[in-house]
């Protein structure tokens, strides 16, 4: 199938409620507008350099997500444009994230990431170090980001049973950490699901998922 009807295809399949990020890294820029005519909007990539040369390639009207691991030195690049960083793991880089938003005079929107996965190699910081990190003095003095949700990566097997407890946990640290209040804190996003998974993501309370392969087709590995 074509990008335009895997693009129909999964927007058919998925509730009203959830947004859907293509993920486009490592996609060439003539693959991303082919799904930005079929109405696409919303692009997710995983470098920031790659990233910026897209978004000064393509149509202004684009949400750029940031779903990688971020480095607070690159931070700079992208924050006169991206629409929702992800990968939000530690205080540094929030701190980072709202520097350069200042500068920019906007309010940036972030999502915390939260480690779900029993593999060592995924990023995120424990459901306690988000409830700290939300209740601190030095939070509530950032006002130029917003952390909108939580996000989280589940484990790269076939147990499924495994991949919906990781999931459900995501759930579960995101209404726990909806109780806390503060101006620059409106949780509204569960940031879970990738091609393989985002069935099982939703039926776990996911309102964003991030599909790249099932609409380009294999990625180039880089």
């Amino acid at each position: 199938m074509s990008i335009q009807q895997n693009l129909i295809h999964i927007k058919s399949t998925i509730p009203k409620h959830v947004t859907l990020v293509t993920v486009s890294k490592t996609k060439p820029v003539a693959d991303l507008t082919q799904a930005y005519d079929a109405g696409q909007r919303i692009f997710g990539e995983n470098k920031i350099q790659e990233m910026v040369e897209k978004y000064e390639a393509m149509p202004k009207d684009i949400k750029w997500h940031m779903i990688g691991h971020v480095q607070s030195n690159k931070v700079k690049y992208m924050a006169p444009f991206v629409s929702l960083i992800h990968g939000v793991d530690n205080f540094k880089l929030l701190k980072e994230i709202n520097k350069q938003a200042k500068k920019h005079d906007r309010i940036i929107d972030c999502l915390l990431q939260i480690k779900i996965a029993s593999e060592e190699s995924k990023f995120g910081m424990l459901p306690t170090e988000a409830s700290d990190l939300l209740q601190s003095k030095a939070f509530s003095e950032l006002k130029n980001i917003q952390i909108v949700g939580v996000m989280g990566m589940a484990t790269f097997t076939e147990n499924e049973n495994q991949i919906k407890k990781e999931f459900t946990l995501l759930k579960t640290t995101f209404d726990a950490l909806k109780l806390h209040k503060s101006f620059n804190f409106k949780p509204e996003t569960i940031s879970m699901g990738m091609s393989g998974d985002y069935a099982l993501a939703i039926e776990c309370g996911s309102t964003m998922i991030r599909v790249g392969s099932s609409i380009f087709g294999s990625r180039i590995k880089n």
